[in-house]
């Protein structure tokens, strides 16, 4: 294809795909596929300066302005950024800006919040005016729709307020409010968004502003646009502290960097933190700090050449839907899941994607032969997001639901109230399979090598019928099966053996009772303090224990009803696995910690984290499984979620490891929290 030919392909396509992402906020394709266009016109630009046009995408700031809302000229014009997707793009860029000035260069690393950017007017100290970035010239008037986001203040606080003052940033979507407001789309049965940055855009050009106010937007500023009649500011983290001062929420993860070294360090952080902030983050901003090299430096026609974004590796691509299968769980539930055509996401080569349940399948309405966008975070289970409706085959059906299990014939239930199907057949073999594996699982009795290839096999050999069986298998037993050499038949019975004294909480993880997860079991284990209690223990006498509804309650009750369940119990009462829980007393004379509730999350490289909890309820603490104003601390391991980001919300002081151990030393009095964490900083 000639190069001209290409180019006015490659402008089609981005016009088209730019209008779908700002204008529509239904995009039909992946930022990371958006980029790959951008970047090839870019490419084929510079190899021929004769095709450049000044209507190109490459030439322009962001998108069109939509003719819903009022135009705003901006008092400076809102540029976009530069992108580095490598080490050696930023050192590159480096090296260019390094040239401009003579002093060494500093810098300011900041998330890259995947929102929308917002332009806030204020006049003597009052909000007066608000403008998305539109075209960079031109935006669009929100101001009553962003009048409605409680984190920007109405009137600014502090000292030396200006006569004007111009500041930008990002509008975005929490996610605890994303889950949420999809929940009600659902429930409602209108469109789900496909994502917090489509929800906070959606939800910001909404007609009525009562809209918006309902859908828990937030916001973060992360630049000086005017200022007129306040101080004399020499850096850019000078002025972010000031701004803060004014009563403007500023991102807690924003750093002073010194090098080009500690620049790619801070992105490698941002993106091992990605999912642990409470928002989504779709790479890191670096800036020059002092305000004065940037004047030296200056700005291209669409980007300042002092600042540039460090884009992430895609999460989101799109590919081809093949079929719509059902797998069978341990306990039976029915799920959904698409399979693929393999596309690399999110580090590894999907084929197999969640669809969750029935109605959610049903809401998203994908199909079998549809283009579909799909979604992986990290170690998270990829999801199918949606359909690309653009794409849709004539003939795509709606995929309904079957009414047999795949594994073994019998009816699926689905029970008023329940999101789910069951296979209520505890004979299924698909289920029996999956209640061994999870026995064994690393969450229960962590019995090293016996995973769902070695259950599948065993199982069809006749050697486990249930989780029971594993403490019969032997040496002699294991070694006629294919692929089990001495060595591993030796290992694995080891792995089994030392598996016996978990203890009680473990076990009762392992046995799969429905809606009993691991906090719950350990409530339950404390509380009873062995499994003879547990099984004799009334309805009433469970629920009465921090943690245990009466869901809960009434799930593990009918567990021990069934005969095959307490065949399971004997065979491991029998094998001399440990069916107690020890007892937690606190230590005389240092209850420290009486009257503190902590909630522990993410991986402790101390120990088990019910080691921890132990430590903490010895010392007369509580250790309690969700975040609250009521919350006294969170410790926070590696990859904490979610709790981390809540805490930091509500204020709530955030532990180390190190700060964990100086509160079991000495007490609240003197705790330390993380650098950073919860204090706003």
């Amino acid at each position: 294809m000639k190069p001209e030919t290409r180019a006015a392909e490659l402008r089609a396509l981005i016009d088209y795909h730019t209008e779908r992402y700002y204008l529509l906020d239904d995009p039909e394709i992946s930022d990371a596929e958006f980029d790959a266009l951008l970047r090839e016109l870019e490419e084929l630009e510079t190899a021929h300066p004769d095709l450049v046009t000044s209507d190109s995408p490459t030439q322009r700031t962001g998108g069109a302005r939509s003719a819903t809302f009022a135009p705003v000229t901006h008092l400076v014009r809102m540029l976009s950024l530069d992108n580095a997707f490598s080490r050696d793009e930023l050192v590159a860029w480096y090296e260019r800006i390094s040239k401009i000035v003579d002093d060494p260069i500093h810098f300011v690393g900041e998330p890259k919040l995947d929102g929308l950017a917002i332009s806030l007017l204020f006049e003597n100290g009052r909000l007066t005016g608000a403008a998305t970035r539109g075209d960079g010239v031109t935006g669009e008037d929100v101001t009553p729709n962003v009048a409605t986001i409680t984190s920007i203040p109405k009137r600014l606080g502090g000292k030396q307020i200006p006569a004007r003052l111009e500041v930008r940033g990002e509008v975005f979507m929490p996610l605890t409010s994303f889950t949420e407001l999809n929940r009600r789309q659902g429930e409602a049965e209108e469109r789900l968004f496909a994502n917090p940055r489509n929800a906070a855009a959606g939800s910001l050009r909404q007609k009525d502003p009562h809209v918006t106010a309902s859908r828990d937007l937030d916001f973060f500023a992360y630049q000086l646009g005017v200022l007129e009649g306040g101080p004399a500011l020499h850096s850019h983290h000078e002025t972010l502290a000031w701004i803060r001062d004014l009563g403007l929420p500023v991102n807690p993860r924003i750093k002073q960097l010194s090098a080009i070294d500690e620049v790619f360090g801070f992105c490698e952080e941002m993106l091992e933190r990605r999912h642990s902030l409470g928002y989504e983050i779709d790479g890191a901003v670096v800036k020059v700090d002092d305000l004065a090299q940037r004047a030296e430096m200056g700005a291209t026609s669409k980007a300042p050449r002092w600042a540039i974004a460090y884009k992430f590796p895609p999460e989101e691509k799109t590919t081809l839907l093949l079929n719509i299968m059902v797998s069978i769980g341990r306990t039976g539930r029915a799920t959904p899941f698409a399979q693929l055509e393999p596309v690399f996401v999110g580090g590894s080569t999907v084929g197999l994607a969640t669809l969750h349940n029935e109605d959610e399948l049903a809401r998203k309405d994908v199909r079998k032969g549809d283009t579909v966008i799909v979604r992986k975070a990290g170690d998270v289970i990829p999801e199918v997001v949606g359909p690309v409706l653009a794409k849709r085959p004539k003939r795509a059906r709606r995929w309904k639901f079957p009414k047999e299990c795949p594994a073994c014939g019998a009816p699926l239930v689905r029970l008023e109230g329940d999101a789910n199907h069951h296979c209520d057949n505890v004979e299924c073999p698909e289920q029996r399979v999956q209640r061994i594996c999870h026995f064994a699982s690393r969450g229960a009795m962590d019995i090293e090598g016996l995973g769902e290839e070695r259950v599948r096999q065993f199982v069809d050999a006749g050697l486990l019928n249930d989780a029971g069986d594993i403490y019969s298998l032997t040496v002699e037993r294991l070694l006629p099966l294919e692929r089990m050499a001495q060595k591993s038949a030796e290992n694995l019975v080891d792995a089994i053996e030392a598996s016996k004294p978990r203890g009680l909480a473990r076990v009762l993880v392992g046995l799969s009772i429905r809606h009993l997860g691991p906090t719950a079991a350990q409530a339950v284990a404390r509380a009873m303090g062995s499994l003879d209690a547990v099984e004799a223990a009334p309805v009433e006498t469970l629920t009465v224990i921090d943690g245990v509804g009466g869901v809960i309650a009434e799930s593990v009750r009918h567990f021990f009803t069934i005969d095959a369940n307490r065949e399971v119990v004997e065979k491991l009462r029998a094998a001399g696995v440990d069916l107690t829980a020890p007892k937690v007393e606190v230590l005389e004379g240092a209850a420290t910690l009486a009257g503190v509730s902590i909630v522990l999350t993410g991986v402790l490289q101390g120990g088990p984290r019910d080691q921890a909890q132990e430590a903490i309820e010895a010392r007369g603490g509580k250790v309690t499984s969700t975040v609250s104003k009521k919350t006294s601390y969170v410790v926070a391991g590696e990859n904490p979620g979610s709790k981390l980001a809540k805490a930091e919300s509500l204020g709530v002081p955030v532990l180390d490891e190190a700060g964990f151990a100086h509160l079991l030393e000495h007490g609240p009095s003197e705790a330390k929290p993380e650098a950073g964490a919860g204090s706003g900083e």
